[in-house]
């Protein structure tokens, strides 16, 4: 079998987890890496065990790569896609998709003119217990929705000295909260119950107003105690904490939280769908199981097990029940139906995995609650 030759553009926290992802697909290979510079490139290169290393330019360049991965900072997404789709390459880029609508906009025609595959990395949709959500919508077992309770919770930006790229609005966009953690939550909301969000009222709030910027790399003061002139301060001016009331389509009304900045939650993804016949609730730091709720009989623990599943959401379980599956899991699930296009050669007429277009939905989203909370105000989506 001739593998699909890869090559994956930055080396953060998201790209190596893209990395293990693909090598674990039979029709995959991860053949090249860039990075900024050639010598940074060669040395991730190989403490990645990945035999070639370029620049972006030199990297599509190269005729063998089918695909390319961008697993770089926000602001580069929209011109790495965009040079990569006109080098003729299949793109499978991080969320979000660019830093504003128009940019987006762009590279939804462009992909389209092209016919290549084109994927934004909603990978939490691939989660085996949301996909059967999703399934047990679809069959009527949910019933019409009546509300939806959302929240996506983290403390990596806990302590005014936690600082990262995507606290400066140049390399991350206006929001920070909602654009980062609440744009998977969004999208999951929307694929998972089949409803389109109509109207936001957002309120943000910045705990942190000013932050303490280390001036060395993390590297240098490592496991060392920072002094006070080894920080700059930073006035921040993008959001810790956020709250949106939703309406949808079907009349009803929903509710998100996100926070970057809630001690012990490292990465919970919360959802709670109330339906006409039972409710759905999950929780992605324990994604193998779901309860569900019932107003006249026992509620139940759905395990994930594909052997309890329905058949539509068991091909994105890979082990049988009592072998849990976990974040990892999520992008193999989601890589192996975009290999499956990338395999056929040009991108589905419907496409199970998320695509660009997702991306411009959700980039829509967040820009109506970045409106929203500007002006204190309800905002049509």
């Amino acid at each position: 079998m001739e593998k699909i030759k890869v090559g994956v553009v930055g080396t953060g926290f998201i790209g190596p987890a893209h990395i293990e992802a693909l090598r674990r697909l039979p029709n995959v290979e991860v053949a090249a890496l860039c990075e900024v510079t050639a010598e940074l490139a060669r040395q991730k290169a190989d403490s990645l065990g990945i035999a070639r290393s370029y620049t972006f330019e030199e990297l599509l360049k190269q005729d063998d790569i089918q695909s390319i991965h961008i697993c770089t900072p926000n602001f580069l997404h929209y011109s790495q896609s965009k040079a990569a789709l006109e080098a003729g390459k299949h793109v499978i880029c991080e969320k979000p998709l660019a830093k504003d609508l128009k940019e987006a906009e762009e590279l939804v025609q462009l992909a389209a003119q092209t016919g290549l595959v084109n994927a934004v990395h909603f990978n939490l949709r691939y989660y085996p217990l949301a996909r059967q959500m999703k399934v047990m919508r679809e069959k009527g077992d949910l019933g019409e929705i009546y509300s939806i309770i959302g929240s996506y919770l983290q403390d990596w930006l806990f302590y005014e000295t936690d600082y990262n790229w995507r606290l400066e609005p140049d390399k991350s966009g206006d929001s920070r909260a909602i654009a980062d953690i609440g744009s998977h939550l969004m999208d999951i909301i929307e694929y998972i119950t089949g409803l389109k969000t109509t109207a936001v009222l957002a309120d943000f709030n910045t705990i942190h107003k000013t932050r303490k910027k280390p001036l060395k790399p993390v590297e240098t003061y490592s496991g060392k105690m920072l002094q006070p002139e080894d920080y700059a301060d930073v006035p921040i001016n993008t959001e810790d904490h956020a709250n949106v009331l939703l309406r949808f389509d079907n009349g009803n009304k929903g509710v998100i939280t996100v926070s970057q900045v809630s001690a012990g939650r490292k990465n919970q993804m919360k959802l709670e769908i109330a339906g006409a016949k039972k409710t759905f609730a999950w929780n992605s730091e324990a994604p193998n199981e779901m309860w569900i709720g019932n107003r006249d009989g026992y509620n139940e623990n759905l395990m994930r097990d594909p052997s309890l599943m329905y058949s539509e959401a068991r091909s994105v379980v890979s082990f049988p029940g009592g072998h849990n599956e976990g974040f990892p899991d999520t992008s193999k699930q989601m890589f192996k139906e975009v290999y499956e296009a990338i395999a056929a050669g040009k991108q589905p007429e419907n496409p199970t995995f998320p695509t660009f277009a997702d991306g411009y939905r959700e980039l829509l989203i967040c820009e109506k609650i970045l409106e929203s909370n500007r002006k204190q105000a309800w905002v049509e989506v």
